[in-house]
């Protein structure tokens, strides 16, 4: 194909660095198996805890071919001392000081009725989904820069969530103030997105809708278990790992260099159901079962 010279390698990651944070468990985890699968060099996982941590690298290094290509750095980003310290521990991990790859998915969540909900909460949940996405963003813009070209940009992938763009939870399982928290993490990519590209950097938001993990297992859980969660999914399921690996692999390989500032839900089409598509959804599924 002479228009494509390259296509055999227009998804490769091949010889990047990535930092995926609260990557040792669900979604982050995911997405770090992935880059390491699309042949990064190596991918850094942060997380709190170290024993999660060290669990998650001996996995990503026990895939095949990709020894040693996993590391981690225990932090809490959740506080600007915290961000401070990955940053300083990060140096050391990356002695040439480049960093093709951030990937922005540490996140904090409660459920729980509006009236009764524990200010330390609000705090936490925007602690972790807002403003550490910003400063650590921020004090790793020099790392980001020196790895960037116009043309191979480092990239930022923010993990945000389909309740940033609808609310899918009220009452007693209400989670007002993560989805608000989301949905600046939303607006706070776009603003990304155009503060940082002149110094080649594109920044894009994954948005995830139900994905068996343990940050959103209590919700499943309460819709009846994950075969009653995807039921009232429109394509009949939860998100499985490959959905969330492939929209990060386009994102962060040459496939997606010129893609920035865009929300990409990966949902099964979930934020738009209502219950006219629900009745068709289930009109269409019963007559075919006939």
């Amino acid at each position: 194909m002479a228009e494509l010279p390259n296509f055999s390698t227009l998804f490769s990651l091949d010889s990047k660095v990535a930092l995926v944070t609260g990557g040792s468990t669900g979604i982050g985890y995911y997405i770090a198996a992935a880059f390491i699968r699309a042949g990064a060099s190596k991918v850094i996982i942060t997380s709190r805890k170290e024993d999660g941590l060290r669990e998650a690298v001996d996995k990503l290094n026990a895939i095949p071919g990709c020894t040693e290509r996993a590391s981690y750095v225990v932090s809490n980003i959740s506080t600007m001392d915290g961000v401070e310290k990955l940053v300083g521990d990060l140096r050391g991990g990356l002695p040439d000081g480049k960093l093709d790859i951030l990937v922005n998915n540490a996140a904090a969540s409660w459920g729980g009725p509006f009236e009764e909900y524990d200010d330390w909460k609000v705090a936490k949940t925007f602690d972790v989904n807002v403003r550490a996405v910003f400063n650590l963003t921020r004090r790793l813009q020099p790392f980001l820069m020196a790895a960037a070209t116009p043309d191979d940009p480092a990239r930022i992938i923010i993990v945000s969530s389909v309740g940033g763009i609808i609310v899918p939870h009220v009452g007693q399982t209400g989670a007002i103030a993560y989805s608000a928290s989301k949905a600046a993490a939303h607006h706070l990519g776009r603003n990304f997105a155009m503060e940082l590209v002149p110094h080649n950097i594109t920044t894009n938001i994954i948005a995830p809708g139900w994905f068996p993990t343990r940050l959103a297992n209590p919700a499943i859980e309460k819709a009846g278990g994950e075969k009653a969660a995807g039921a009232g999914n429109p394509m009949n399921r939860l998100g499985v790992p490959e959905d969330i690996a492939g929209a990060a692999v386009y994102l962060c390989s040459r496939a997606g260099r010129y893609v920035n500032g865009e929300d990409i839900s990966v949902d099964g089409g979930s934020r738009l159901m209502n219950w006219s598509a629900a009745q068709h959804i289930n009109k269409v599924r019963s007559s075919a079962k006939l």
